[in-house]
């Protein structure tokens, strides 16, 4: 699955941009361009399900990030761990007092995190190399094993891997930037941070997988906690305890940023094709303060419930997440004229088969 995610990432966001970069109107994020490319009822429900793609992303990072810092108040810090609806909710008022009151500096501070996120990454993943157990590969396992091991991890590692709510807006910017250039260049970006994406990221999960073993996997997953979190409370080093919980609360909070701007934009392109199709009956500022109170009042009560968080990636956003990055932009290919340059092309095999087998092993994983 490491050799496999690197292109299904990249050729997957490759096409949704290319979808975004094939309108003729500079400035039309996804949603507008699927109503005016598929016409009003299935972009209505190309919309919905980008919002539905989206949202569940949000209420796993308020359950997450109230988790890490009770963690942290109690492992860490020597505290009692405060009431949780109280904890929730300041945590998520204050992710989107930060959004509303600051966005343009949030976004300069969380461009610039990515650099020392990436370094303290790759030193964690250095840092947990003595500890590695290898007699996980002294056993080799069945074929019908192996391939079911790998068909149920795709989708996780597909919801893992996925930025597809940035990609409209960065798509929208490259429009702006680069005119009838804008999807090579755009093509260009995500190639790299693909790389980035790749190395690091999956050089951090086999670290982790090969210290922490099946046995600490489960622990974490039981607690429902980051794992750099579960590290911090593990390992027994004052490097991990403190660096850990500091850097899945940056990447937690960054994260949340990103999704809530795509959630919230696919949340007003519902209301707009569905109720307020012409614009006249609802104000766009009305509109904007109703998406924030549904998604604050919605992410403190999942927060407080504090459901799975693997859960929530299976079910809720792992499928529609599969149907909209590999599938829909796939089927755009195939029917727009816009598009006719990138048929036949083996890569659109590949991301259709990598998107069937995403939502096929979910559908599989709830069944059973």
């Amino acid at each position: 699955v490491t050799i496999l995610i690197g292109p299904m990432t990249y050729l997957s966001h490759r096409a949704l941009s290319r979808f975004v970069c094939a309108s003729p109107v500079p400035g039309e994020d996804i949603t507008v361009v699927a109503r005016k490319a598929f016409g009003e009822g299935i972009g209505r429900v190309i919309t919905v399900l980008y919002f539905l793609a989206i949202y569940p992303i949000v209420l796993i990072y308020g359950v997450s990030i109230t988790n890490t810092v009770d963690s942290l108040m109690v492992n860490q810090l020597g505290m009692a761990s405060p009431p949780r609806w109280l904890l929730s909710g300041i945590l998520v008022a204050l992710l989107m007092l930060v959004m509303f009151t600051g966005q343009r500096i949030m976004l300069i501070v969380t461009q610039w995190l990515v650099y020392p996120l990436i370094l303290i990454l790759l030193g964690v993943t250095l840092y947990l190399i003595p500890t590695w157990d290898l007699s996980v590969f002294q056993g080799v396992p069945s074929a019908g094993d192996f391939l079911m091991s790998v068909w149920m991890i795709i989708p996780v590692l597909v919801f893992a891997f996925n930025h597809s709510p940035a990609v409209s807006q960065f798509s929208v910017a490259m429009k702006h930037q680069y005119g009838e250039h804008a999807s090579a260049r755009a093509s260009v970006v995500l190639r790299r941070s693909t790389l980035l994406l790749v190395v690091f990221t999956m050089g951090f999960v086999w670290s982790c997988v090969l210290s922490l073993g099946p046995d600490g996997l489960q622990a974490a997953k039981d607690q429902n906690l980051p794992v750099l979190s579960y590290l911090a409370n593990e390992n027994g080093s004052p490097f991990i305890a403190y660096l850990g919980p500091a850097v899945a609360l940056t990447a937690i909070a960054s994260s949340f940023f990103g999704h809530y701007m795509g959630a919230a934009e696919g949340a007003v392109g519902v209301v707009r094709s569905t109720v307020d199709p012409q614009g006249t009956r609802i104000g766009t500022k009305t509109l904007h303060t109703a998406v924030a109170v549904f998604m604050f009042v919605t992410t403190w009560l999942v927060a407080i419930a504090n459901p799975s968080v693997l859960s929530l990636i299976e079910s809720l956003a792992g499928p529609v997440i599969a149907m909209i990055l590999y599938l829909m932009p796939m089927y755009a290919i195939h029917k727009l004229p816009a598009l006719e340059p990138y048929r036949g092309k083996l890569s659109n095999v590949f991301v259709t088969v990598a998107g069937l087998v995403a939502v096929s092993g979910i559908i599989y994983g709830l069944v059973a």
